[in-house]
């Protein structure tokens, strides 16, 4: 291990988010570069480092930090050189050495304890003079505030999001409530935040403990896609998560103490009380408010909706059935109008009918889904721009760089979308969030038309949308049940319609498009994989091996996610010389990856380049499920060039590596609002609750033009027999049916 002393001569490189820096350490004429991570470091400052020395195979001889410490120069020169550094605002080479002349090796002394006799120095006003101080304190108490937060095993990263948030009282609120880190700090969930308080000496039966503990409980609940949680339920997550008895805790106080703090909304749901965080509660109330507003009802001259409609049969060479007719009628009839219907049941011709219709009467139409893949299909099968509803509403990105996931949208209820008619698609994967920003920038008098298939797996986030809507009884709903002769040729819909219904499927592969192939281990699906994906499918279905889509039920074990994209990776990007690596974590990202975004990031800046280069498009903002290949790993800018969909490249930076992840396989659940070409189902075994019916028909109706099963028929037997689905506790329907008796 080597030290070395010196200031600070240059920055080359800092990243903010990590705290990652190359910095060149100067001590007389002996100057070294320094790699590592470094947090609140600036030009000029006084360090000791320690580590090993490294070759970069392109810059050379670099000393890998392993531990620094800022100290206070200890000379004349170094006291100059950090005074002249631009580290204290106001203050530059020229006036540092006129201050260093004037007061010597006493000089930072004079800065604190005697501020005014800086004023001597030419230069220096009184008002600079308390300026140079404060500053000088701020500085010092910055430092301080590291060093107390790093007793308690802080890192740099944390310890810095911690410095920003709270300044100098950093220290007094780790003494009087470290859980209030979990509250005001992105990144810092209850764990972290439990594991300093128990070192800072807080007991395991902490009020600030208990409270922070219930608040988490439900947090976790929403991101699961719960709304509210049963108090039975949530007495076992707390006592679970404590790793105790809540027998001797007072919680019934506590409770009442966050009702009455307006953190939580108590009450009575089905015959048993329930526990809501209040942000969740009031916007679910808002959202159903929001709904019954626009459900207006309009007059209409129908002989001439007929006539007209009639015509646009004709000149589409389209027929209409009754249950599509009615829906049509429907949209010009009602400001809220909800379509559901699998597969094949006619619901783009039905919205294609809607808008000549709306079009024939000279409205303005505006048409949306929650997923760019979702959106880009729906304008290629209507023929008309579709946008993503993050896109439509005009997100903005926080302006603060730790909050990348965080926005605000642009239209709202004081600056609506200007539309006679709003069309949005795929809504089972819109939960409460979206649903309360859509509905706040949809003015009365718009006709807003939800379409989505009930079927389907629910929304990620919180919420159950559509279901609630559908059940609440308090809106126009039609259901599209005919399945159209040419869907009728196809057996992937005519299998998911059996797998919805609780029918069993054929498994004789005579099929064109559907096709079972058994195998009765995981070694041996992953070799049926294999073959499926370098051989067999991109001939049969003329498509690339990267077009093919491994879904899984599952994250974990051997056809988990992580597993899958471990092995898929070796087979369809293997390592090679003329390929750049990054590895993070547990994760080697290589050129040429197919990967995903697995979080919203609001401030990822995007491009879309013509034919010459030129751009012909750029924007902000890649959203969660976004897919891309990396096209470059730039190591020096410390960035991957990826390509999305729709051509938009990105300069991905190191520092959001944990927003991606490898998609050769990915979740059932992340496959929502997409359609692959091919789709290769892994199905061997699972946890009962997970492989159901469900789970099976979104899988399914994923794929364009085939799906092969690989595994057990018989566990598919059972996921369809299986009707059990994780019970999802949400309130819209509720709600609704409440506002519409007042």
């Amino acid at each position: 291990m080597e030290e070395f002393t010196g200031y600070v001569e240059n920055v080359v490189f800092h990243n903010d988010q990590n705290g990652y820096t190359v910095l060149e350490l100067a001590a007389g004429e002996e100057k070294k570069t320094c790699v590592g991570i470094f947090s609140l470091i600036a030009e000029g400052d006084y360090l000791k480092v320690s580590g090993n020395e490294i070759k970069h195979p392109v810059y050379g001889k670099q000393l890998k930090v392993e531990s620094y410490e800022v100290r206070a120069p200890e000379d004349k020169a170094s006291m100059e050189k950090y005074l002249g550094s631009g580290t204290i605002k106001g203050v530059g080479p020229a006036l540092a050495a006129r201050m260093i002349a004037a007061f010597g090796e006493e000089t930072f002394r004079v800065i604190e304890t005697e501020p005014e006799r800086l004023a001597e120095v030419r230069g220096i006003s009184e008002r600079l003079a308390r300026n140079i101080a404060l500053q000088f304190e701020e500085k010092r108490d910055m430092r301080q505030g590291m060093l107390f937060l790093q007793q308690y095993g802080i890192s740099n990263l944390l310890a810095v999001k911690i410095i920003k948030q709270y300044g100098a009282k950093a220290a007094k609120v780790l003494e009087e409530n470290p859980y209030k880190l979990a509250e005001d700090i992105s990144g810092v969930g209850f764990r972290i935040a439990d594991e300093i308080a128990r070192k800072a000496g807080f007991g395991a039966d902490s009020e600030f403990r208990m409270k922070a503990a219930i608040s988490y409980c439900l947090q976790q609940a929403s991101g699961n896609g719960h709304i509210y949680l049963p108090e039975n339920l949530l007495k076992e997550s707390l006592s679970s998560l404590l790793g105790m008895s809540l027998e001797d805790v007072p919680l019934e106080d506590y409770l009442t103490e966050l009702v009455m703090a307006q953190k939580l909304v108590r009450r009575e749901e089905d015959g048993e009380m329930v526990l809501y965080p209040s942000s969740l509660y009031y916007m679910e109330l808002n959202c159903a408010r929001m709904l019954l507003d626009l459900n207006q009802k309009y007059p209409i001259n129908m002989p001439s909706v007929h006539h007209m409609l009639a015509g646009i049969e004709k000149r589409e060479a389209i027929v209409l059935d009754s249950l599509q007719r009615e829906a049509v009628l429907a949209a010009q009839e009602h400001g809220l109008l909800v379509i559901t219907g699998g597969p094949g049941t006619g619901k783009t011709t039905t919205i294609n009918t809607m808008i000549h219709l709306f079009e024939q009467e000279g409205l303005d139409i505006l048409l949306a889904a929650p997923t760019g893949r979702a959106a880009k299909r729906m304008s290629e099968t209507t023929g008309y721009q579709a946008s993503t509803i993050h896109r439509l509403l005009e997100v903005v990105g926080s302006p603060e760089e730790e909050d990348r996931g965080k926005s605000h949208f642009e239209r709202n209820e004081e600056n609506p979308l200007e539309t006679d008619v709003l069309i949005v698609d795929e809504v089972s994967m819109v939960d409460l969030y979206l649903l309360h920003s859509l509905l706040k920038a949809v003015p009365v008098g718009t006709h807003l038309v939800l379409v989505g298939d009930v079927n389907q797996l629910p929304s990620v986030g919180p919420g159950n949308v559509l279901r609630d809507l559908i059940e609440s009884g308090c809106c126009p709903v039609i259901r599209l049940l005919h399945i159209f002769r040419q869907a009728e040729e196809s057996d992937i819909i005519v299998n998911a319609h059996k797998i919805n219904r609780g029918e069993m499927i054929s498994f004789e592969n005579k099929s064109r498009d559907f096709f079972m192939v058994e195998r009765p281990g995981a070694r041996e699906i992953m070799g049926a994989v294999y073959t499926l994906m370098t051989r067999k499918l991109p001939s049969y279905v003329r498509i690339r091996p990267y077009d093919i889509q491994v879904l899984t039920p599952m994250r974990k074990g051997e056809l988990g996610v992580t597993r899958l994209n471990e092995i898929l990776q070796g087979i369809l990007n293997p390592p090679s010389g003329n390929k750049a690596e990054k590895e993070f974590r547990e994760t080697v990202f290589r050129e040429g990856d197919k990967v995903m975004q697995i979080k919203n990031d609001y401030k990822l800046e995007w491009e879309v380049r013509g034919s010459y280069g030129a751009v012909a498009e750029n924007g902000c903002g890649i959203f969660n499920g976004d897919c891309g290949i990396i096209r470059e790993i730039n190591d020096f800018g410390q960035y991957f060039l990826i390509e999305f969909d729709e051509n938009k490249r990105v300069e991905y930076p190191y520092s959001c590596l944990d927003e991606l992840e490898l998609a050769y396989a990915v979740t059932i659940h992340k496959s929502q609002g997409s359609e692959y070409p091919a789709v290769v189902l892994p199905v061997l075994s699972g946890p009962r609750m997970l492989m159901n019916r469900n789970l099976l028909y979104t899988a399914v109706t994923r794929a364009k033009n085939c799906v092969v099963i690989v595994g057990s028929s018989f566990m598919v037997q059972e996921m369809i027999r299986n009707v059990s689905e994780q019970k999802r506790y949400s309130s819209l329907a509720k709600r609704l049916e409440e506002l519409s008796k007042i």
